[in-house]
């Protein structure tokens, strides 16, 4: 059987797309929880890479520690999370995802602040600006472009997760995916399968392509095109 055609056809099909529980419905599912978990993530990451950064102390082992939650499965803590006081619901999902999100946000703010060069903090601290002028007025524009890279690297990567979210039943494009399976291979599930996952792609290099122009315009003239922290280009 050729699934990707039987994916192909599955989209044609405008009742796949407006049904309840339909694409559209599921599409609407995603970019919620999607949005919610990137929110936290840069809630939590970028103001403690951002003060880390100003400091100038303590950067190295926080960033560490927050890269380590990479290397624990994404499912794993969607599963382990409802059992805890969160609860079952979106919120564990969000805060699942916000996790992921979180070390690129830190890592790239906290590089941003301390890619300011220093001779441009020392003009400012001479016109006699404080620790707080100084990082409102100075670092922080400078270091928007890192920001920027930042949250583009995790909201791609928060998009692509959130479809385990339908292995605990937390809405989204997954549920598509999860649907299939159920229906099974031989019945017809194997187009629904592919399907899901090529909206799932789809997205997600939306996401990408739109924060990249973002990045691009944030990013002062004579820095575009220079390679940005974790693989970002501007």
């Amino acid at each position: 059987m050729n699934y990707l055609s039987d994916g192909l056809v599955w989209l044609n099909d405008p009742l796949n797309w407006t049904n309840p529980g339909g694409l559209l419905d599921r599409l609407r599912e995603h970019l919620v929880i999607s949005a919610w978990a990137v929110l936290l993530g840069c809630l939590i990451g970028w103001p403690l890479g951002v003060w880390l950064g100003h400091r100038g102390k303590g950067g190295g082992p926080v960033i560490t520690l927050a890269n380590l939650t990479l290397a624990i499965p994404t499912l794993a803590l969607l599963t382990i999370l409802p059992l805890t006081p969160l609860g079952f619901g979106r919120l564990p999902i969000v805060v699942a995802l916000a996790v992921f999100a979180i070390p690129p946000l830190l890592a790239n703010a906290y590089t941003g602040v301390r890619e300011v060069d220093p001779g441009i903090r020392d003009a400012a601290r001479g016109m006699g600006l404080s620790g707080g002028q100084l990082l409102r007025q100075v670092e922080l524009p400078l270091a928007v472009p890192y920001l920027a890279a930042g949250l583009r690297t995790a909201a791609v990567q928060v998009v692509a997760t959130a479809a385990l979210a339908a292995f605990v039943n937390g809405g989204g494009l997954g549920q598509i995916i999860s649907a299939g399976f159920g229906i099974g291979m031989s019945n017809g599930g194997g187009g629904q399968i592919v399907a899901g996952g090529l909206v799932v792609a789809a997205l997600a290099l939306t996401v990408e392509a739109v924060l990249a122009g973002v990045q691009w315009l944030v990013t002062p003239r004579g820095l575009r095109g220079r390679v940005w922290p974790r693989g970002s280009t501007v």
